[in-house]
């Protein structure tokens, strides 16, 4: 049922069941709790809830997995979070979780968000060291970093790395190039 809740995205009404499942005594278990956490990952406003839902997995000693522990990254990057996202993968590292191509994209895109493109880099250099392909989000999300920041030939070399990685890059990747191109007197490589 909860599960059900995740896929509708209905993260008040899997709350709802969690809270029935404790009045009644019922244990929750590592199912239950990841797929209400996905359901708060899901929408905006609820990493809060998210957190919460995965401290709770914590203190109950329930094994959080890589899946459980994306869906709480990706809530934080709605959410602007890169603080607590970095924080989050440390504590991946501690507990011997693995970071996927996901984990880390998201990650790198938490980062640009947040403005800090420099620790959106080192990640990216984490994710290369890991032999982890990165992928057209990941590649947007550096190129926009850089941008952000006025490094325009940091945006050429990350989408002269998609080419020819051969990963496809869309509207966002060259516009976001091209807007460091632009933006920063490097304009006659736009």
């Amino acid at each position: 049922m909860i599960s059900a809740c995740e896929k509708a995205v209905e993260w008040e009404t899997a709350l709802q069941l969690l809270s029935l499942m404790a009045q009644r005594r019922v244990e929750s278990g590592t199912i239950a709790l990841a797929a209400a956490l996905s359901a708060c990952a899901k929408d905006v406003g609820e990493w809060e809830s998210a957190l919460q839902l995965f401290a709770e997995m914590a203190q109950s000693q329930l094994e959080s997995d890589t899946i459980t522990h994306n869906a709480v990254v990706s809530a934080l990057e709605d959410a602007g979070e890169w603080e607590k996202a970095l924080q989050l993968l440390s504590l991946m590292s501690q507990r011997e979780v693995e970071c996927n191509a996901i984990t880390l994209s998201t990650a790198i895109s938490v980062c640009e968000k947040g403005g800090e493109w420099e620790t959106a880099l080192q990640l990216f250099c984490v994710m290369m060291q890991s032999k982890l392909q990165a992928n057209t989000i990941t590649f947007n999300a550096l190129i926009s970093a850089c941008q952000k920041r006025g490094q325009w030939e940091k945006a050429l070399h990350f989408l002269n790395m998609m080419v020819q990685g051969q990963v496809n890059g869309d509207t966002t990747s060259f516009s976001a190039a091209i807007s460091a191109c632009m933006g920063s007197g490097g304009w006659e490589n736009a």
